[in-house]
C-alpha cells in the first residue's frame, strides 16, 4: 500500500504533535510539584536510612561547647628510624 502525502494529512499530523506537545506542557507544570516532593522525601528517606544507621543510640546529650573523644589513637606505631643518611648540600650556580 502506498501513502500519499496530502496537505490535510500534514496539517492533522502537525495539529496533533502541537496538541500533545501542549497538553504534555500543562500537565507537567501540574504535577511537577508533587514530583519533586516525592522524589525529594524518597532521598531523604535513603539519606536517613544510610547515615541514620551510623549512630550511635546510646550516647549521653553533650552540652554546647564539649569536646568529646570518641575514638583514642594506639600508641604502638613505632617509626623506623634508619630511614638514611641526611645529607646537607648547596646549589652552584
Amino acid at each position: 500500500m502506498i501513502y500519499t502525502l496530502s496537505v490535510v494529512g500534514l496539517a492533522r499530523t502537525l495539529l496533533w504533535i502541537i496538541g500533545i506537545y501542549f497538553v504534555v506542557k500543562i500537565l507537567s507544570r501540574l504535577f511537577a510539584p508533587f514530583l519533586v516532593k516525592y522524589a525529594a522525601k524518597k532521598m531523604e528517606q535513603k539519606f536517613g536510612q544510610q547515615f541514620g544507621a551510623n549512630q550511635h543510640p546510646q550516647q549521653p546529650k553533650q552540652k554546647e561547647g564539649e569536646t568529646v573523644i570518641d575514638k583514642m589513637p594506639s600508641n604502638n606505631t613505632s617509626s623506623n628510624k634508619k630511614v638514611g643518611e641526611y645529607i646537607d648540600y648547596e646549589e652552584i650556580d
